[in-house]
């Protein structure tokens, strides 16, 4: 069974940090591209942050440039996304999808496998 366990949501004042953790099970890690997603209220999902598993190749929104990491644990099948300099607007339901064959790493539709969803909540 495939699945994807997204953890480490919760509230931040704006400016600090949190991590975000994607434990994945059910299918080759090390095969698929990794995302993460955010979706706030009123708003379309949107793609945050990409990892590559197969060479490593990152991906990440302008919204999001200089402030989050993304890095991958193939020995625990797990994906993190570090987020500092948090700001309000970085207030949504954070989902990490895997995809096997993902041409546009920032694009929702590309994705096979999805997550549950963890809040983050930044307050100012």
């Amino acid at each position: 069974e495939v699945q994807l366990q997204a953890s480490g949501g919760g509230l931040a004042q704006a400016g600090g940090s949190l991590t975000l953790s994607c434990v994945a099970s059910g299918f080759r890690f090390d095969d698929y591209v990794i995302g993460w997603f955010r979706q706030a209220p009123g708003k379309e999902r949107e793609g945050v942050f990409a990892i590559d598993n197969k060479d490593s190749s990152t991906y990440y929104a302008d919204s999001v440039k200089g402030r989050f990491a993304i890095t991958s644990d193939s020995a625990k099948k797990t994906v993190y996304l570090r987020m500092n300099s948090l700001k309000r607007e970085d207030t949504a339901v954070y989902y990490c999808a895997g995809g096997r064959y993902v041409a546009g790493p920032l694009r929702a539709f590309e994705y096979d496998y999805w997550g549950q969803g963890t809040l983050v909540t930044v307050s100012s």
